[in-house]
């Protein structure tokens, strides 16, 4: 072992002798590769500086740029809302040149309407002298009509007169008629109760007693025994009610106070459901007429917003009860099938609310309408279609439109815009663009 230990030994000091000498032939490269490490540090530096400084040069260049390119958006935008306006003013250049051409057109017309009825103003004085006479003929023939209308009014008056006395006469003896037939009713259920009295407590019956000839002679036994049984019945009978007569009148007038109320509570019902009646046969047939109307309006508004080839209808779901029936609005532009109504776009679901709302508006059309930004969904195409049916529909009715789109402004006759000139100062500029013309 200590030779083993000693030739490691021996290799080792080989080793350690070995490496002394590569780390004296590595010093130099060593140094060498640190000054170049110490030049590549400080190129480093002096690149990080000029890094640093690109940086800030690349930062106010990209802020110059964004300035310009903010600026050059703005103007962008200045030139296309130019171009708008010129679009916008040339348009109403051009309407209001039409309207000069059309208002020059009707001046003209004016003016040979003017001198045809000047021509006609010559007339003679003959003729006028004739007209006057026909004028008093006229006059005292409505004179003389005057006097026979009013002498047939004067004995209309008196055959209204006499009608009423005879109506008030009836009217007491129809009063008389019904106090007779309640005292005829009064005695009739008097007598039968009497009847009924007679016949369970005496065991007498009273039509027999009639029926019996009076002038009959019974023989003595007959007699007793008779006289027997009316005893035995009066036996019977027991002591005498003294309020029996008062209970039987308060039952009774209680009886006649119920049997009146149910007579008038029996013709209330017969006439408050014949009212009912009445009154559902008309609203029927009123709703019905006024369906029928708005639903052939809904189709021939809805087209002329659409197209011919378009279809819609308006369905009861429940036709044999119109009045408790919901509706559905059925609307199928061409190239779509919808199964509802909220599976069309926005502008569709717009102009279709639209035609619906003109569709009730032919009915029975108003002095002017209000509408609150109903086009904002609509596109340019539709925009000018919503304008030509209001243009339309103006000729009947005054339309105020709440807008902000320039083709709508642009169609109309007067604009009102709010401006604010002052913090929490409002006022009306309006524009009559007629005056333009």
């Amino acid at each position: 072992m200590i030779n083993s230990n000693a030739l490691k030994r021996d290799d080792i000091i080989d080793k350690i002798e070995k490496l002394e000498d590569d780390i004296q032939d590595a010093k130099p490269r060593a140094e060498e590769a640190k000054s170049i490490l110490s030049d590549l540090e400080s190129r480093l530096q002096e690149l990080n500086e000029d890094l640093v400084i690109q940086n800030e040069q690349l930062t106010n260049k990209s802020a110059i740029f964004n300035q310009e390119n903010i600026l050059y958006h703005q103007q962008q935008n200045k030139i296309s809302s130019l171009q708008q306006e010129i679009e916008y003013k040339q348009a109403a250049y051009d309407s209001s040149k039409q309207r000069i051409e059309k208002n020059l057109e009707d001046a003209k017309k004016t003016e040979e309407e003017i001198s045809i009825l000047l021509e006609r103003a010559d007339v003679s004085d003959d003729e006028l002298v004739e007209f006057y006479k026909e004028k008093e003929a006229i006059e005292q023939g409505v004179n003389e009509v005057e006097k026979e209308y009013y002498g047939a009014r004067a004995f209309i008056d008196e055959l209204e007169k006499e009608a009423r006395d005879l109506r008030r006469l009836r009217d007491n003896c129809d009063a008389l008629l019904l106090e007779i037939q309640t005292k005829l009713n009064d005695n009739k259920l008097s007598l039968s109760s009497i009847k009924e009295r007679l016949s369970v407590e005496f065991n007498i019956d009273i039509d027999e007693l009639l029926s019996q000839d009076s002038n009959v002679e019974a023989s003595e036994e007959e007699l007793k025994q008779k006289v027997v049984q009316i005893k035995n019945a009066l036996d019977k009978m027991g002591p005498i009610n003294p309020m029996a007569m008062e209970a039987y009148q308060e039952i009774q007038e209680r009886h006649k106070f119920i049997s009146e109320q149910k007579d008038d509570l029996t013709k209330a019902k017969d006439s408050l459901l014949q009212t009912i009646n009445e009154i559902d046969s008309v609203a029927k047939d009123t709703f019905m007429e006024a369906y029928d109307k708005i639903r052939d309006n809904f189709v021939r508004v809805f087209r002329s917003l659409f197209s011919e080839e378009d279809s819609c209808d308006l369905k009861l779901e429940h036709p044999d009860n119109p009045l408790e029936s919901s509706i559905d609005i059925i609307a199928k532009p061409k190239g779509k099938r919808p199964l509802t109504i909220n599976q069309l776009s926005g502008g569709e679901k717009t102009l279709t609310a639209i035609s619906l709302l003109f569709a009730i508006y032919l009915i029975k059309p108003a002095p002017f309408c209000i509408f609150d930004e109903v086009d904002a969904p609509l596109d340019d195409a539709n925009i000018d279609k919503f304008n030509n049916i209001i243009r339309k529909f103006s000729q009947e009715s005054q339309f105020i439109i709440v807008t902000h789109n320039k083709r709508t402004m642009s169609s109309t006759d007067i604009i009102y815009g709010i401006t604010m000139v002052e913090q929490g100062v409002s006022r009306l500029v309006p524009v009559d663009l007629r005056s333009l013309a």
